[in-house]
């Protein structure tokens, strides 16, 4: 029994060992100040009690994560003292010994394999056709969009972050929630949030499916919720779930007295609207559109230029933008407009949820919202929604259409990232090869339906390519990259930002216009 089912999952195993290979090829590439951030949250929870955690401050990289992260970087520290102990020394900034450098990037491969077995759950729940080739089926196509997906490559493997951990806990839920195993999907995705709380994101598509669909156990005929079917048992359960998990998670720090300085850290608001350059959402347009406003006001001799901050004119992509014509954006505007851009597709999945399915198409779409209108968005925050949509691209062909077009040009987004030479042969041809491949097997999975792009969407992708070499190759060797340096990252920015707003909206029609699951479909 053993054998026939190695042998049915023998190229997974392939596709899990040939992508560590190319993980362990990138050890001593550029990585980034997030490697500096881990060392030191190493450090930090090595060699100081935990009352101390949250309010170390000796390095600028303070610890900003939830509870359970600092006790997964505790954990990392007792193996990473057998590599070196100095970097266990909190005093020791930008420490990166060769020692340091193994440690941390295989620390990121060996957890990756929480990742890798999330995947192989989530090809499980793919909906096969039998009598297709390997090549043609999408179990293979989805765990080749995961495993070698370029996003976490580049982000987790060169610019250095533990994304595939993370999200390995995430699709871990979202397939429990596929096998009708609701309970340990809520209490991963509890764990998960302790983890890192930038997954609140998609937190409102996760109560509101679970309280849906699995505290109330039955529908009418039309689909419709019967109220009748309510079971508070289950609400309970979720529910202790839930509390104990955070309760673990927070318990040490709220009976020391320090629940306000932890939440201070996890969520600073005195960061500004946009990150260090603009991810490519609402708000990139909107600078630039105050850029553009504030520049043909001072030509028409309509405003006057001193009273502009060096920031807003000529300073770029900083983290507090300072807006001279439209008005500031605080904190609780996009708060706001994030609740509304998501609030119809919550709505969708409580009137009509139509199964786990329709609960992982709001999360993509509560994802994007977030990314699009989030106050301080990091532009890694993309990969939210590109790894959850993988998932439905393999079954729908409007689902892939969409795929391609946000995968595409979300990962392109991403190239800022990695700006130094040796890093630019690796990032192009990581991405093509992902890209290629995704096109290719897509196209092959849905070949009878005809072409999955129009000429205005292909054509677009296109666009990224001469976008591409002016950014790399022609910019630099203009005089405007010493006076305007940001022109690069801007334009990247506001490019991929029509692409990422476009993918939102063919979601969220798919949501508003998919039909129906009727029925009396009882939850597990």
């Amino acid at each position: 029994m053993a054998a026939p089912m190695i042998a049915e999952w023998s190229w997974f195993v392939a596709l899990a060992f040939g992508v560590s290979f190319i993980k362990c090829l990138l050890l001593n590439a550029y990585h980034s100040t997030d490697f500096e951030v881990h060392r030191n949250w190493l450090a930090v929870t090595h060699s100081l009690p935990v009352s101390q955690w949250y309010y170390e401050s000796t390095s600028e990289w303070t610890l900003d994560y939830p509870p359970f992260f600092a006790w997964f970087e505790y954990g990392l520290s007792h193996v990473a003292k057998y590599f070196d102990k100095e970097m266990l020394v909190v005093q020791n900034l930008n420490y990166a010994s060769p020692a340091t450098v193994l440690f941390q990037r295989l620390s990121v491969i060996f957890t990756d394999l929480v990742f890798i077995y999330a995947v192989k759950e989530c090809c499980k729940c793919c909906r096969e056709d039998k009598g297709k080739d390997l090549l043609g089926k999408s179990s293979f196509i989805l765990a080749t969009l995961l495993l070698w997906n370029f996003g976490l490559l580049i982000v987790d493997h060169i610019h250095f972050q533990y994304n595939g951990f993370l999200f390995g806990v995430l699709l871990l839920s979202v397939a429990r929630h596929f096998q009708k195993r609701h309970l340990e999907g809520a209490l991963l995705f509890a764990v998960l949030l302790n983890l890192k709380h930038i997954y609140l994101y998609v937190a409102p598509a996760y109560g509101i499916f679970l309280l849906r669909c699995f505290c109330f156990t039955q529908n009418n005929a039309d689909g419709s919720l019967q109220w009748r079917s309510f079971s508070p048992l289950r609400l309970v359960a979720l529910g202790l779930i839930v509390l104990s998990t955070f309760a673990v998670s927070f318990g040490p720090f709220i009976v020391k007295g320090q629940l306000q300085q932890v939440i201070s850290r996890l969520f600073p608001f005195k960061r500004g609207l946009c990150h260090a350059y603009w991810a490519p959402n609402i708000w990139a347009l909107y600078n630039i559109a105050d850029k553009a406003l504030s520049i043909l006001g001072v030509k028409l001799k309509l405003l006057d230029m001193s009273k502009f901050s060096k920031a807003s004119m000529t300073g770029g992509l900083v983290q507090e933008f300072q807006h001279s014509v439209l008005p500031s954006v605080s904190p609780l505007i996009t708060l706001i407009c994030t609740l509304l851009s998501i609030l119809p597709a919550v709505f969708s999945i409580w009137r009509r949820p139509n199964g786990a399915r329709g609960f992982l198409r709001c999360m993509v779409i509560c994802a994007l919202g977030s990314f699009l209108f989030g106050w301080h968005v990091h532009e890694k925050a993309i990969l939210m929604a590109i790894l959850p949509l993988s998932l439905l691209a393999v079954e729908s062909k409007e689902d892939a259409r969409t795929f391609l077009i946000l995968s595409t040009t979300g990962h392109f987004s991403l190239f800022p990232l990695l700006f130094t030479a040796q890093e630019l042969p690796i990032k192009i041809l990581l991405m093509l090869l992902f890209t290629i491949f995704s096109f290719s097997s897509l196209t092959k999975l849905f070949s009878k339906s005809g072409p999955l792009l129009n000429s205005v969407e292909v054509a677009y992708l296109l666009g990224l390519v001469p976008l591409e070499l002016i950014c790399e190759f022609v910019y630099p060797l203009t005089s405007w990259q010493h006076t305007l340096p940001f022109i690069p990252l801007l334009l990247t920015s506001v490019y991929c930002a029509l692409g990422v707003l476009y993918s939102f909206i063919r979601l969220y029609l798919s949501v508003l216009t998919a039909p129906s699951t009727t029925g009396k479909a009882k939850s597990q």
